[in-house]
C-alpha cells in the first residue's frame, strides 16, 4: 500500500496537504477524520487516471487487469461499477484508487456508439488499451471505435494487446522462450532462433491484425504487443507471457500524469532492463571522471570518449540493439549537434569515439573530471531512454533530450557534493 499511496500523492497532489492516521480503525476514528477519509476516497475515485479498455467480449480485457493489478477474477468482477450505459469501471485499489480501468461492454453490438464512453474518458487520462484475440481476424467493431477516438483525439496513444497467443499453437505446444516479439529481438542469435519457432499461422494473423490499423487517423503512438495472460491452473507457464513488454509499452506512451499511477501497479514493469543498466552507466561515468571522483586512481590515458563508447556498446547489448547508422542518427538528432557529432561513414568503436560529446560545448572545461563524469552519466541515461523506446518501436526526441539535461544536472550535483565531502575531510585535523 505504501507504493500506491506514494503514487496517489503524485497523481492527486491536492490530497497531500492532509494526513490521516493509518493505525486507527475507521470505526474508532473521530467523525472529522472519517469524513476527511471519505472525501479523499471520493476525490480519488473521481480523478484517478483511466486506462480505457476497448475490445470484443472474451478478448482478454479482464486478463489484462488481473495481470497488471495482481487482483483475482472475483475481486475484479465485484469491483466493477457502471459509469455509462455501455461501460463499467474498475478502480484499483478499491478504497483509495490509483488507477481506473474503463471497460466498454457494448463493442460489437450493432447500435454501439462510443460517444458517451469517449465523453467520460475525455475528462480523465488519455490512454487507450485495445485487446484482440491473436487468431481473430474479425475486428471491424474495434477498428471503427478506434477510428472515431483518433479522429477526435489524433494525439492519443493506443496500445494493442494481441492476446491468447496459444490459440495459434500446435496441440500440446507451450510458449516460445525467450519471448520473441520485442522489436529489437532479431539482433540476438537466441532471439532469432525463437522468432523462427513462431507458428506460421500465428505470425500471419498477428501481421494481418496490424494491417487493419494502417490507415487509422492521428499522430499518436500506435504499439502492438503480443501477450498470453493466463491463470496458474491453465498449466501454460509463464502465466504472464509478454506482460513485461505490455507494461513497457504502456509506460512509453502514457501521459506524464499517468506514469506514476501505472508504476504503482503490482504487475507493472516500466523498463525491466533499467535496473541492470544503472550500474553500467554509473560505473563508466566514474571511470570517465578520473581520480577526482573516485577514491582510487584511474589511468589518465584512457580517453573519456573510449569509455563512453564502451558504455554505449554494453547498453546496446543489454537491450538487444546494435549501434548501427540508424541508432547513431536518432540519438544524435535527439541530443543535437552541439552534444553528439554527425554520424561517421563507418560504424565501430573507433568511429564512435569521434561522435561523442564536445565538452567545451556541453559541460565547460575540456579537462574537467566533473564534466567528464557528468557528460558520461547523462549520455548513458539518455541512451537508456532511447534504447527502451527503440525496443518498442518509438523514438521520443524530446524525451531523450529532457532525460539528458536532467541527468546532466543530477550528475553535476553529485560531483559537487563529492568535492565538498572531500574538502571537508581534508580540512579535518
Amino acid at each position: 500500500m505504501a507504493k500506491w499511496a506514494a503514487a496517489l500523492r503524485g497523481v492527486l497532489p491536492s490530497l497531500s496537504s492532509g494526513r490521516a492516521s493509518a493505525d486507527v480503525p475507521a470505526s474508532e476514528a473521530p467523525a472529522s477524520s472519517r469524513a476527511q477519509s471519505e472525501s479523499w476516497s471520493k476525490h480519488a475515485n473521481e480523478h484517478a487516471p483511466v486506462v480505457w479498455l476497448l475490445g470484443k467480449v472474451q478478448s482478454g480485457k479482464t486478463s489484462v487487469i488481473r495481470a497488471i493489478t495482481q487482483s483475482t477474477d472475483a475481486d475484479i468482477g465485484d469491483g466493477f461499477r457502471p459509469c455509462t450505459r455501455t461501460a463499467r469501471i474498475y478502480a484499483f485499489p478499491g478504497e483509495m484508487p490509483v488507477l481506473r480501468f474503463l471497460d466498454t461492454r457494448g463493442l460489437g453490438e450493432a447500435d454501439y456508439d462510443p460517444a458517451e464512453d469517449l465523453a467520460f474518458a475525455e475528462s480523465n487520462a488519455h490512454l487507450v488499451l485495445a485487446t484482440m484475440r491473436a487468431m481473430d481476424p474479425a475486428q471491424d467493431a474495434l477498428i471503427d471505435a478506434l477510428r472515431k477516438v483518433r479522429t477526435r483525439h489524433p494525439d492519443w496513444p493506443i496500445v494493442i494487446a494481441q492476446t491468447s497467443l496459444h490459440d495459434g499453437y500446435p496441440s500440446g505446444a507451450g510458449h516460445i522462450l525467450p519471448y520473441p516479439f520485442a522489436d529489437a529481438s532479431a539482433s540476438q542469435p537466441e532471439q532469432r532462433r525463437a522468432i523462427e519457432r513462431i507458428p506460421i499461422d500465428l505470425m500471419r494473423s498477428l501481421a494481418y491484425q496490424r494491417t487493419l490499423l494502417d490507415k487509422i487517423p492521428g499522430r499518436g503512438a500506435l504499439l502492438f504487443v503480443p501477450v498470453d495472460l493466463t491463470k496458474a491452473d491453465d498449466r501454460l507457464p509463464p502465466s504472464d507471457y509478454g506482460l513485461e513488454a505490455l507494461t513497457e509499452a504502456l509506460a512509453t506512451v502514457a501521459p506524464a500524469g499517468m506514469r506514476s499511477a501505472l508504476s504503482a501497479m503490482p504487475g507493472f514493469h516500466a523498463d525491466p532492463k533499467a535496473r541492470s543498466a544503472d550500474p553500467i552507466v554509473m560505473g563508466h561515468a566514474v571511470a570517465a571522471g578520473g581520480s577526482d571522483l573516485v577514491p582510487f586512481p584511474v589511468a589518465g590515458t584512457i580517453a573519456s570518449s573510449t569509455i563512453q563508447a564502451r558504455m554505449l556498446g554494453q547498453l546496446g547489448s543489454l537491450y538487444g540493439i546494435d549501434w548501427d547508422r540508424r541508432a547513431y542518427a536518432e540519438l544524435s538528432a535527439a541530443l543535437g549537434a552541439g552534444t553528439l557529432a554527425k554520424v561517421a561513414t563507418s560504424i565501430g568503436l573507433r568511429q564512435l569515439a569521434k561522435m561523442l560529446p564536445v565538452y567545451g560545448q556541453t559541460a565547460g572545461a575540456a579537462a574537467s573530471a566533473a564534466a567528464s563524469f557528468a557528460v558520461t552519466y547523462a549520455l548513458g541515461k539518455a541512451a537508456v531512454f532511447y534504447l527502451h523506446g527503440r525496443r518498442l518501436g518509438t523514438t521520443d526526441r524530446k524525451g531523450i533530450a529532457d532525460t539528458y539535461q536532467q541527468a546532466l544536472r543530477e550528475a553535476f550535483r553529485m560531483a559537487k557534493e563529492r568535492r565538498r565531502s572531500d574538502q571537508d575531510r581534508e580540512a579535518q585535523p
